[in-house]
């Protein structure tokens, strides 16, 4: 392990933001001996904004809007330099941990404070609005979020940065549950997901993507002509992953859990793959390893280790300089 290593991890949701993941696992490497590269990254999800400002430079910008049950919060944009690009993160505004536990309503919550975020973004300047979806409490196939750019007149250039692969249609039977709906709120969502897709300029149902955020992405997609994309691989291409994995000889990511979803367009999965394709070894640190060991030859991950707590990231580390 001579060549220096790439630590390159997702945050561990929940817990541990990627750059406290990166650095943990960084300082491991360097007291055993091992140079360290730190690339903290991120799928679209909550911290998107954070790693994207960091790599392409800007400004962070705040205003208050509506948070999922309507209540005033404060949320931050980014502004990117030239001032015509602007970073939204619906977790900002919309984000499920914006409602305690015991408050969650899946049926109630709505999209509307991201919608007034890219309004904010749009009259600071911005032309294009890059969006990113991850995390949100809302299943409201982003209707209250265009009701909110219809009223105020805007329609910039609009990117979706999705995690997740779901179809419109999926989106409350996949993730209203962690959202505080029961089985009947699941069918009444799922109801009014297909009612919106109906009345749509575009149906999004059976698109890719298009479930993510509670149908978020769907409905600027239906209505807007939102471009949807995978927030992984935006990501790693946005940060310089390849360039700097070139420079690397070897790999580690990581991410609070390891299973087959990890793999399928998420931060683990595609930093793997593009591992793979290089003949560069890659490590994975995560929190929960619910991978099948087929699963992991899959992608040919070198080894996967458990780690829950920032020391036991940084020991981690340790213990792959040691085993060379």
């Amino acid at each position: 392990m001579s060549r220096p290593g790439l630590v390159a991890p997702d945050s561990f949701k929940g817990s541990f933001p990627a750059v406290e993941v990166a650095a943990a696992i960084a300082r491991g490497l360097k007291a055993a001996g091992q140079e360290a590269v730190e690339l903290p990254l991120a799928d679209g999800g909550e911290g998107t904004m954070d790693v994207l400002l960091d790599a392409l430079g800007g400004e962070r910008r705040t205003v208050t809007v509506a948070d999922p049950l309507g209540r005033p919060v404060q949320a931050a944009f980014g502004l990117l330099g030239d001032g015509r690009t602007a970073i939204v993160e619906a977790a900002q505004a919309s984000g499920l941990d914006r409602v305690a536990t015991e408050e969650r309503d899946a049926w109630a919550a709505t999209s509307r404070g991201t919608g007034e975020l890219i309004v904010a973004a749009t009259e600071a300047g911005a032309e294009t609005v890059i969006l990113t979806v991850g995390g949100s409490a809302s299943t409201d196939g982003g209707s209250c979020a265009l009701e909110a750019l219809e009223a105020a007149g805007v329609d910039p250039d609009i990117e979706v940065l999705c995690d997740v692969r779901t179809p419109f249609e999926g989106a409350a039977r996949v993730f209203a549950p962690q959202k505080g709906a029961d089985p009947d709120t699941v069918e009444r969502l799922t109801g009014r997901l297909h009612q919106l897709a109906q009345d749509a300029p575009r149906d999004p149902r059976g698109e890719p993507m298009t479930g993510a955020a509670g149908g978020l992405a769907g409905g600027l997609w239906a209505h807007r002509g939102a471009r949807l994309v995978l927030g992984a691989g935006y990501m790693l291409d946005a940060v310089g992953f390849d360039a700097r994995a070139r420079e690397s000889g070897f790999v580690v990511t990581g991410e609070g859990r390891l299973d087959a979803q990890s793999l399928d367009g998420k931060v683990c999965g595609e930093v793997a793959t593009r591992c793979l394709h290089r003949g560069l070894p890659c490590h994975a640190l995560v929190g929960q390893n619910a991978l099948e060991r087929s699963e992991q030859l899959t992608v040919e991950l070198a080894s996967v280790d458990e780690a829950t707590t920032l020391e036991e990231l940084e020991a981690a580390g340790r213990r792959l300089v040691s085993r060379g």
